[in-house]
């Protein structure tokens, strides 16, 4: 009896001190991860900053919010009205995510359900898609954006982003649909619909944790897209946020004060968490390659 009790004690002390190394390490990786946020929060109602302490309080670097307009005097290159770049963002975004979803359920849907030959295979190919670096692939993708006439358009950016994003939507629905039961399928046929009307009335709304999750990605893919901005658009009323922030540090244009840049960049970061606040919930759900949901 005594030996029992002791090993379960034992068992508590260590359960404790384990919780505890893991409490530390989480709270010293995330501090470092406040202060630079706080920093930046500091920084965008200062005159001017000397390190990291401010010099002088203001609500000036906050007016470009208001009116949109970013005027620094006596520089050499202008910069897009604020709301342009933001409308582009909100655009590129939005369908990105709405195509990945759309596409990704179709796609993912026929691979869960159908048996045809080289479906292996494709299931490989798709794997090593995802896994393929989409840097690699610059020269061959501005060579073809070139040839079709969507250089230096979002919709040349737009095709990029869902192609190179698509494999790992397709796999995270084809998870979906997997744990999703014939029997339910086949019940919805029997009554009367087609395969369409099945998969639109029945076993979308059986996955929409999938799709939210594939929207969620689709959202932040296009909403943080840097690379192929800086890369395939040339023309500042094709700008984004990200290429706008860039610009504005950038040794190719003036150099714009500390303060705004850090409104901007609040700006820029708001969307972000208040859509993850609501959406993360779906991403808690999900198992890649076809374990279905937890």
């Amino acid at each position: 009896m005594t030996s029992t009790y002791s090993r379960s004690r034992l068992w508590k002390i260590k359960k404790y001190l384990l919780s505890g190394i893991v409490y530390v390490f989480v709270i010293g990786v995330t501090i470092p991860v406040i202060l630079l946020y706080a920093l930046l929060f500091i920084t965008s109602f200062s005159v001017d900053m000397e390190g990291i302490i401010p010099k002088g309080l203001t609500l000036n670097n906050w007016k470009v919010i208001i009116t949109g307009e970013i005027e620094v005097p006596g520089a050499e290159y202008t910069y897009p009205n604020l709301y342009l770049v933001m409308g582009n963002t909100f655009l590129l975004a939005i369908t990105v995510a709405a195509a990945e979803v759309f596409f990704a359920s179709l796609a993912g849907y026929a691979i869960s359900r159908f048996k045809f030959r080289g479906r292996s295979q494709l299931l490989g190919l798709i794997l090593v898609l995802h896994a393929f670096p989409g840097v690699a692939l610059l020269i061959a993708i501005f060579y073809i954006l070139n040839v079709l006439g969507l250089y230096d358009t979002l919709l040349g950016v737009f095709i990029i982003k869902v192609a190179l994003d698509l494999p790992l939507g397709i796999w995270i629905m084809k998870g979906f649909f997997d744990s999703v039961p014939w029997d339910l399928e086949m019940s919805a046929l029997i009554d009367g619909c087609n395969r369409f009307q099945a998969w639109w009335k029945v076993l979308l709304p059986s996955v929409r944790n999938g799709l939210m999750a594939v929207l969620i990605f689709g959202f932040l893919s296009g909403w943080s897209e840097f690379i192929y901005i800086l890369t395939f658009i040339s023309s500042q009323r094709y700008w984004t946020l990200s290429m706008l922030v860039y610009a504005f540090t950038s040794g190719e244009y003036f150099y714009i004060r500390p303060g705004v840049t850090a409104a901007i960049a609040i700006m820029y970061m708001i969307p972000v968490i208040i859509f993850f606040l609501f959406a993360q919930k779906y991403l808690l759900r999900i198992q890649i390659a076809g374990k279905g949901v937890v």
